[in-house]
């Protein structure tokens, strides 16, 4: 009779650690596969050597790679120089959107930003995209004619 209750007994143990392990798996598999998911195509725009007042947007595709209707919450520049626009509504399974990124190009010298989106993903809902590049200074002599003499380019 003992023998049968320890045999009982190891076999209710025994089978409760492998549904328990399962549940874990189970959940594993909920949480990396379910909801919405975004993959952005870069996370660093480079906006090179420009000119000041050049083209100030530039471009940041993402997909929405889950199961489940994507909402981007809110998009922010570090700085007032860095203005994101990005889609409100829901962005479907599949589906792939942009976000614009306007920096203030008449700001002279070198410039590392950074725009930061928040979703309603279930982890990692934090995604940053990193802009960096230089804004030259307007060319001074420019509009003298050549010959003539100005303050910034006068000739012995």
């Amino acid at each position: 009779m003992k023998k049968f209750l320890f045999m009982i007994l190891l076999f209710s143990a025994s089978s409760s650690m492998i549904f328990a392990q399962d549940a874990k798996t189970q959940d594993a598999k909920t949480d990396s596969n379910g909801g919405p998911k975004m993959k952005l195509e870069i996370t660093d725009i480079d906006y090179g050597t420009i000119k000041k007042n050049a083209d100030p947007f530039r471009v940041a595709k993402f997909t929405n790679v889950g199961n489940e209707p994507l909402i981007i919450k809110s998009a922010r520049g570090n700085c007032g120089c860095t203005v994101p626009t990005w889609p409100r509504e829901a962005i479907m399974p599949g589906e792939t959107k942009e976000i614009k990124i306007r920096y203030a190009t008449n700001r002279v010298g070198s410039f590392h930003k950074k725009v930061t989106l928040v979703t309603n993903e279930k982890t990692d809902n934090k995604h940053i995209i990193k802009i960096h590049g230089t804004v030259l200074k307007p060319d001074s002599t420019k509009g003298v004619p050549e010959g003539k003499k100005s303050l910034l380019n006068m000739k012995k």
